[in-house]
């Protein structure tokens, strides 16, 4: 199998596992979104911990700490990720799936957005079309649902921040060495946010049944998995290729919210929505002619001397 191939498998099997993360939460419903998101940090850390000792990558990780620079981009990016897991846990477990798909269809353009307030890139014309067009999504979906999409918002600036500060370390950190850095620097957050939710309500997981019980425990293995993949992914295949397959996982999430879940999908919503789905196909054209564009430019051999 060519390696083109075999990265495209990866990206669409690390998003079909991102895809079906709703579904796994609600499985775990009776817990506490707070005391979920701590069990979660626990049982990503212990997964971190056994990938890391199998590999043999404790040196890596004793490198990146040493790294200041490093250092600081992942703690941040530890604190982003936990923020969009926690508003992501409270979504689905309070049934705002639909909403949650809608933050993850915003994010290639607020990651765009990101890319010029921090970094200071300038965008094509087509880039501030897809902006544009996005914008008056929101308009669409605050005057026509009567409610502020705060949750999907909030999703996507939270996980384009995490992009972006994962951005600025670069190919320096592996994927495995980084979640490893980056859970852990969110351990003294996440045990706060358990400890206090199980003081002021209660150790929710013990009501549960133990299949729901078993279910957090794998909540470390769900939460590495895909990650893995994706980086594997990224390393075989182009950009245009990711940006088209990253549009499983929120289209998975709307199925279930809508279908399985029988969310609301009134018109004001939809019509929401198929303005983001115009301003994201604005994009992806944009990145597929930029992408051969740049492609054009490296077959162009150079001039004899």
């Amino acid at each position: 199998m060519r390696e083109s191939s075999r990265g495209l498998l990866l990206a669409v099997g690390a998003y079909l596992v991102w895809g079906v993360m709703p579904m796994y939460v609600v499985l775990m419903e009776g817990i506490g979104a707070i005391e979920l998101i701590g069990w979660r940090i626990l049982a990503s850390l212990v997964v971190a911990a056994i990938i890391v000792t199998v590999v043999r990558g404790w040196s890596r990780i004793r490198a990146v700490l040493r790294d200041r620079r490093s250092m600081l981009f992942l703690c941040l990016s530890g604190v982003a990720i936990l923020a969009n897991w926690t508003v992501f846990a409270y979504a689905v477990l309070s049934q705002h799936i639909v909403e949650t798909s809608l933050g993850y269809f915003l994010n290639p353009i607020l990651s765009v957005v990101l890319a010029v307030v921090v970094l200071r890139e300038r965008l094509r014309p087509a880039q501030w079309v897809a902006v544009g067009i996005s914008s008056v999504a929101v308009v669409v979906l605050v005057v026509g649902y009567g409610t502020f999409p705060w949750i999907a918002l909030v999703l996507a600036v939270s996980f384009g921040t995490y992009g972006l500060l994962k951005k600025q370390v670069g190919a320096k950190v592996d994927a495995i060495t980084g979640f490893t850095i980056e859970t852990a620097a969110t351990l003294p957050i996440s045990m706060a946010m358990l400890v206090g939710s199980i003081v002021i309500v209660g150790p929710t997981i013990l009501e549960v049944s133990p299949g729901q019980q078993w279910a957090v425990l794998g909540f470390g293995v769900v939460t590495a998995l895909p990650l893995m993949l994706f980086s594997a992914a990224a390393r075989r295949v182009s950009l245009a290729t990711l940006g088209f397959t990253q549009y499983i996982a929120p289209s998975m999430s709307l199925a279930f919210g809508v279908l399985v879940m029988g969310e609301p999908m009134p018109l004001e919503r939809l019509v929401g929505f198929a303005i983001v789905w115009l301003a994201l196909a604005v994009l992806m054209v944009d990145l597929v002619v930029a992408e051969r564009s740049r492609r054009r430019a490296l077959a162009v051999p150079l001039p004899a001397p």
